[in-house]
């Protein structure tokens, strides 16, 4: 029987099919376990799991900071392209580099146009706002809850089009 978690997923997964942006976002913090759900949603989808540090750093090291910033949409794209009908995004932190001077959840956004994806968040959810990392970080991220479905760690939090905050 899956974890309840994977079950959780799944059924974001089917809610995603009616979004503009069919992105789930596995949001905890660090050691919360999203690395095995992920592992495990692509188990049971039969996908592989993109690990986004590792796709994308070897690729941005040939290019000129500047060209880093310009290319890395395209880059990530070109990653998710050949996925399966649901992307599996792990290890998304390299998103969230100041140099790259990138909106990670826009970003993410723009790559689910096409099919549902995945993607870890290494961040909580308070107050109706998603957070990454802690205020006063160079890399800290605070978004206002809205069209993206969310998979909490702790909870299940999602959204709906209109950014009404339901449970999963």
């Amino acid at each position: 029987m899956p974890e309840p978690i994977q079950d959780k997923i799944r059924d974001a997964i089917k809610q995603s099919e009616g979004l503009y942006h069919r992105l789930v976002l596995l949001v905890g913090e660090t050691g919360s376990g999203k690395t095995t759900a992920i592992r495990d949603a692509a188990h049971e989808l039969d996908a592989d799991v993109i690990n986004v540090n590792l796709a994308l750093s070897a690729k941005l090291l040939e290019l000129t900071a500047r060209q880093r910033a310009v290319h890395l949409s395209k880059l990530l794209g070109e990653a998710v392209e050949n996925a399966a009908p649901v992307a599996l995004l792990d290890n998304t932190e390299i998103l969230f580099d100041h140099d790259l001077q990138q909106d990670p959840l826009r970003l993410l956004q723009s790559m689910s146009r096409n099919r549902c994806v995945v993607a870890s968040w290494n961040g909580t959810i308070r107050d109706n706002k998603l957070t990454y990392a802690e205020a006063g970080h160079p890399e800290y991220r605070s978004y206002d809850l809205t069209e993206t479905l969310v998979v909490d760690m702790k909870q299940s939090v999602a959204t709906d089009p209109a950014g009404r905050v339901r449970s999963a």
